[in-house]
């Protein structure tokens, strides 16, 4: 239900220290997810949209995923579901969104990106999370165990095949970013399951001699851990796109009649770390003018 300036300022009370009042916060609105299709060929289940948002209430709300505690600006106070009954996702679901209220402290530092958020330039976010599962649209069979050979992306007969996020165990932060996952929002996911499975994998390769046999286990383990490499890669890639979509974009800003090819030709010999350094360098000469 839609709620008073009363109301809400009583949840976001919850969270402060001091009583806050209408003159002392910035309120607005959030799309974190939603269940569509998003670029990674990833989608959450409406169960797990119902989990996530229990998990978002009182999450943080940062820029660019950045740790750092300097670079807190928000904090979501309230979580709702918006289903659009006249719109369909791909897979055939009425479309729903996981919406967010969320505030921040109407100061100084905050003044530039309250106008930022009010202006329409700050309005990509993208939420960080943890799942379970990424079950098989084709066979419903689980994608992060490689329990099927469908690959996210490709089209069997006339069905697409695309992972189903269920299960939510956790989440972390939400951030603006400039190119989220999901069209309508965006998405970074993370799972508990990929991190142990990298580090046993580790483990046993740093373990191993001349003399080594491998167990069963020990070999499959093995198995599953070149798989998460492969598809670490494989999202490294996504993640080297975005921001080469975001330096075009900080360049075509500086330099309105440059040809964005060349920029393109550039950074596809660039590493991450220089990518994200020039996309630091141009995002700010972008912000001065």
């Amino acid at each position: 239900k839609k709620m008073t300036v009363k109301e809400e300022l009583a949840l976001i009370n919850e969270y402060s220290r001091k009583e806050l009042g209408e003159d002392d916060v910035y309120i607005f609105t959030l799309t974190l997810c939603d269940n569509e299709v998003d670029r990674d060929f990833e989608k959450f289940s409406l169960d797990a949209l119902r989990t996530l948002k229990e998990l978002f209430k009182g999450k943080t709300g940062i820029t660019d995923h950045s740790m750092r505690s300097k670079d807190q600006s928000a904090r979501i106070f309230r979580t709702y579901l918006e289903t659009d009954n006249q719109k369909v996702t791909d897979s055939g679901e009425s479309y729903t969104a996981l919406k967010a209220r969320a505030y921040m402290l109407k100061t100084e530092s905050n003044a530039d990106l309250i106008k930022e958020i009010d202006g329409g330039i700050k309005k990509e976010v993208s939420v960080s999370c943890s799942a379970e599962k990424c079950v098989c649209s084709i066979c419903k069979k689980d994608l992060k165990k490689r329990e099927c050979k469908h690959i996210k992306g490709k089209t069997y007969g006339k069905k697409l095949c695309y992972g189903i996020l269920t299960n939510p165990t956790d989440a972390y932060e939400w951030s603006f970013v400039a190119v989220p996952a999901q069209r309508k929002a965006g998405v970074t996911k993370s799972f508990f399951k990929e991190e142990q499975t990298l580090q046993k994998g580790m483990d046993i390769l740093k373990s191993m001699t001349e003399d080594t046999v491998l167990t069963v286990n020990q070999a499959s383990e093995i198995r599953e851990y070149i798989a998460e490499l492969e598809e670490l890669s494989a999202e490294a890639l996504t993640y080297k796109q975005h921001l080469t979509e975001e330096i075009q974009r900080y360049a075509l800003i500086i330099m309105p009649k440059v040809d964005t090819k060349q920029f393109t030709q550039g950074c596809s010999f660039m590493n991450l770390s220089e990518l994200r350094s020039l996309r630091d360098g141009l995002k700010k000469q972008a912000g001065e003018i």
